[in-house]
């Protein structure tokens, strides 16, 4: 898939805010500071389409962009939240979830997971609330030139071992470098999959 255009279009604070769910549309999560604007950018072949911050918890709302004006890529903001109040905490995990269980246009979730570390509760955890609630996801391993090509390979597999603990079956997988490029051809190819299966629901 060849990205012709890549807008910035609403920050919502509710599902209620966001844009028609006419168009298949493809969220992006994952803890805060795992690279998740960058990679957005990546994806989208753009260098500030989505705000890239050293701070966790930038991100506060529900981001819409246009993409190709044929679908919408959603930053959403971080689990496992920065230096913020359990009030804030609360009010973004409620947001979250709305959005998660009640956009029915969302074609799936890509949860981004540092490349770097080992399994992390926080993750398997979060992935564990999306199986619950019936919503398709993929794994994107993220900051893969942070490392070598050999412990990304480890931690990934241990990943997903550690889900087949759990899991029946294990959704695809990326591994990606916002600086070499690496994955972003394998991403815009499984959402160019995803698209051509997008039939609109009618919207009451």
């Amino acid at each position: 898939m060849e990205i012709r255009s890549a807008k910035y279009l609403i920050s919502s604070p509710t599902i209620e805010g966001c844009p028609k769910p006419d168009k298949p549309e493809y969220a992006f999560i994952g803890r805060s500071n795992v690279g998740k604007s960058s990679l957005i950018n990546m994806v989208t072949n753009q260098t500030k389409l989505a705000k890239t911050s050293g701070t966790p918890g930038k991100t506060q709302m529900i981001n819409h962009f246009l993409i190709n004006d044929s679908f919408y890529i959603v930053d959403l903001p971080g689990y496992g939240f920065a230096k913020v109040s359990q009030k804030q905490r609360n009010a973004w995990e409620k947001m979250i979830e709305t959005y998660l269980q009640n956009r029915g246009n969302l074609m799936t979730v890509f949860v981004l997971i540092d490349s770097r570390l080992k399994p992390q509760k926080l993750d398997l955890d979060f992935l564990a609330k999306l199986g619950e609630w019936g919503i398709p996801f993929n794994m994107v391993f993220t900051k893969a030139d942070k490392n070598t090509q050999r412990d990304t390979a480890k931690n990934v597999r241990q990943f997903i071992e550690t889900m087949k603990q759990d899991w029946e079956f294990i959704p695809r997988s990326f591994v990606t470098s916002t600086i070499k490029f690496t994955g972003r051809k394998e991403i815009l190819s499984f959402i160019e999959e995803l698209n051509n299966e997008f039939s609109p629901q009618p919207i009451e």
